[in-house]
């Protein structure tokens, strides 16, 4: 069993596609089938099913796959003991986000890649709920998520980002407008705007909404609180926003949820205790007062 095996393994499994994931390793597609053959016969079982369109684990490579990614992030770690004896910080950072956020990660990862040019850096998005099943199995290093102000996900570490009101958004002209503050259950039977489910905004005004008994309809859904608020101030809805974004808008008025119900946005990472050092590096920077903050 070689550790070049493994990694085909594993790109295989998350790519879904041979193709994609010879790709990614740099190599050619016949490689890959050619190893992970080789393999598959060392092991006595087929690893995929290659039967369908989409490349699928068997049972047998469900079981292989955990072990691969160990494997492969055990070797890693002892490239970078190495490398940390010599103050060089090598490896992956894998950053997974939310569409919108406040964080200035542009400028963030020009100063980490400044400081640690060795490190190569990958940025890929997705909802919340995503992001936090692909720390859980190794698929991305850290993340920028959304939570419950008292919510910290089994098996990972969190650090606050912000913490803010969900509020209500409504056109200048709305007759909500007029209010400062509504009640959920003053919400059943209007038009409403929302993100999609899987994220962490949604989730939040969901369970608010199910604890209070009520049931919404979401008219609308986009992909971001920007977008939510656009269609707001079309008069298409009452959006489900951060406050902070509706009172930026001049083109909306913010109202209150009654009761008033809060999100968070955090920094997400493994909290097994193995957090390599680009990761730990990152984390480092990205904690600091002065850096990462929106404008």
């Amino acid at each position: 069993m070689e550790l070049r095996q493994l990694e085909y393994l594993v790109a295989v499994a998350e790519e879904a596609n041979f193709t994609r994931a010879a790709d990614r390793c740099r190599v050619a597609q016949p490689a890959v089938s050619a190893q992970i053959a080789r393999l598959e016969r060392e092991l006595g079982r087929p690893l995929f099913d290659r039967s369908r369109r989409v490349v699928r684990l068997t049972d047998a490579g469900l079981a292989a796959l955990p072990h691969a990614r160990a494997a492969l992030a055990a070797v890693a770690d002892v490239a970078a003991a190495v490398d940390e004896v010599g103050a060089v910080i090598r490896g992956t950072l894998r950053i997974g986000t939310v569409a919108s956020h406040d964080v200035d990660l542009a400028s963030l990862l020009a100063d980490f890649h400044d400081a640690h040019p060795a490190v190569e850096i990958s940025l890929s998005t997705d909802d919340s709920d995503a992001l936090i099943a692909q720390l859980r199995d190794g698929r991305i290093d850290v993340a920028i998520a959304s939570m419950a102000v008292d919510e910290t996900p089994a098996s990972l570490a969190v650090e606050t980002i912000t913490d803010q009101a969900i509020v209500a958004a409504v056109s200048t002209g709305h007759p909500l407008a007029a209010h400062t503050s509504v009640g959920l259950d003053e919400l059943v039977g209007l038009p409403l705007i929302a993100l999609p489910r899987g994220t962490g905004l949604r989730r939040q005004f969901d369970g608010a909404c199910a604890a209070a008994g009520v049931s919404v309809r979401i008219a609308f859904e986009a992909g971001t609180p920007p977008a939510l608020a656009d269609l707001a101030s079309r008069d298409l809805g009452v959006a489900i926003v951060p406050e902070s974004l509706a009172r930026a808008r001049p083109d909306v008025t913010c109202v209150e949820l009654r009761p008033q119900t809060r999100a968070r946005l955090v920094w997400a990472w493994r909290g097994d205790g193995r957090v390599d050092p680009a990761t730990g590096a990152f984390l480092q920077s990205a904690r600091r007062p002065d850096t990462g903050r929106g404008h």
